[in-house]
């Protein structure tokens, strides 16, 4: 794409309404635009951003068994009363009246919808078990809507739903998704370590948090050392084995948030104990009948007894994660995207537009990275240097290949890692070279 084309509008200035990293620099970066409190408009840069982590849910999903579906966004109130939910939810949950004077609501969150789907069509339990799953928008009425995605009033996340027979069933669901969650985020480039958690107004008595360190995070966590050991790719995942030993390795060790915390009796010693900030970007639940049996969602079982689906829940906030990654990964100049989820893999920066062999080298290096594959983000405005840099560094691509008339002369291009800041002359084949690979 190039820049001449793109809506990418960047800021100089950090809006005054901005209070967090993520925010400040997702503004400045062109990324989004507030249409009202919590509530924003993804611009070409954070749609394609947001895109890319949905992707990766996806394909994590779906390697675990779960199947996609689409539920709406608007829910009848009476399945919320059904489960005694819709008037415990408190003023989160936006209430909306239809013009047949049907009570209805902006779904928070799908439990009561999917346990309805699923009573009307599964009987048996040669039907069992089930993972659904889908991608959709979610309002919940933030009091105090402040820290631009990370807390947004609406939201993009991904909630799968487990239907099983018995709890042993139940928990086999329950470790498909830990494990399939330790792989996304890892995918994504970040650390995310499994904490066990408080159930909320979702229910249940089986629960983990997913967090990852970063400094300017919501919460204060503790964790053993060897967390920052561990790798989640390490090896290949096969689902329909057993996934216990996964789980338990990654529940073995100490690890909790600030209100799970208690020094006193803490029981790593300090040597290795790691104290750090954190951000949440993913909740699991298993809650047995907690919907299923107010909701009469009840399955046969082959000596022909009636009992209600054993459920769990499975939340990533897919919106709030493009925030989170910004949080932890960032310097003084603007964002460094990890390469899997950045929204080009490349800035090309022509310093001198007006010079015929700069401009000439800069068009065949857009066309080769094209023809490979590669998404690539081709500065062609007529500013000064030092605003093109600027800019890339801000929108953190991976990687920046810069095309001067020196260099041109010289037969070389300058080629600079985002992440690290190193930056080499060489010839534009082996740059490519370097970038394709």
């Amino acid at each position: 794409m190039r820049l001449t084309r793109y809506f990418l509008p960047t800021l100089k200035e950090t809006p005054t309404e901005a209070q967090i990293v993520s925010h400040r620099l997702m503004l400045r970066a062109g990324m989004i635009r507030q249409s009202s409190a919590g509530i924003y408009s993804w611009l070409p840069l954070g749609f394609n951003v947001l895109k890319k982590i949905e992707a990766i849910v996806r394909e994590e999903q779906n390697a675990a068994g779960a199947q996609e579906m689409l539920m709406p966004t608007i829910q009848p109130a009476d399945l919320w009363r059904e489960s005694g939910r819709y008037d415990d939810y408190g003023k989160e949950m936006l209430r909306i009246t239809d013009r047949h004077e049907r009570d209805m609501l902006y779904g928070p969150t799908n439990e009561e919808q999917i346990t309805e789907i699923f009573r009307a069509h599964v009987r048996s339990y040669k039907d069992l078990p089930k993972l659904l799953y889908h991608i959709q928008w979610k309002f919940r009425d933030e009091v105090r809507p402040r820290f631009g995605v990370m807390r947004g009033r609406e939201f993009l996340m991904k909630d799968a739903y487990s239907f099983d027979l018995d709890y042993e069933g139940a928990k086999r669901s329950y470790n498909r998704m830990f494990v399939s969650y330790l792989r996304t985020y890892a995918r994504m480039g970040l650390r995310a370590i499994p904490m066990a958690a408080e159930t909320g107004p979702i229910g249940g008595d089986l629960s983990h948090e997913f967090i990852i360190l970063a400094e300017t995070g919501e919460s204060q966590v503790y964790c053993h050392k060897s967390y920052l050991d561990y790798d989640a790719l390490a090896e290949e995942i096969d689902y329909e084995g057993d996934l216990q030993p996964i789980v338990d390795h990654w529940t073995a060790q100490y690890a909790a948030a600030d209100e799970k915390h208690d020094p006193a009796n803490c029981p790593v010693a300090k040597d290795d104990l790691v104290e750090a900030r954190g951000i949440e970007v993913g909740h699991i639940f298993y809650f047995g009948d907690k919907y299923s049996k107010p909701m009469g969602a009840e399955v046969t079982t082959a000596d022909d007894t009636a009992v209600p689906f054993e459920m769990g829940s499975y939340g990533i906030g897919v919106s709030r994660l493009v925030g989170a990654i910004i949080e932890a990964s960032h310097d003084d100049d603007g964002i460094i995207w990890p390469d899997a989820v950045a929204p080009f893999t490349v800035g090309l920066l022509n310093l001198r537009v007006s010079d015929d062999a700069c401009t000439a080298a800069c068009d065949d290096l857009y066309d080769k990275l094209r023809a490979a594959g590669v998404d690539v983000l081709y500065d062609d405005r007529d500013e000064g240097a030092g605003a093109k840099f600027a800019d890339m560094d801000l929108i953190g691509l991976p990687w920046q290949l810069v095309v001067g008339p020196r260099g041109v002369k010289a037969g070389t291009v300058e080629l600079k890692r985002r992440a690290s800041g190193e930056r080499e002359e060489l010839s534009a084949e082996a740059a490519l070279a370097q970038v394709i690979g």
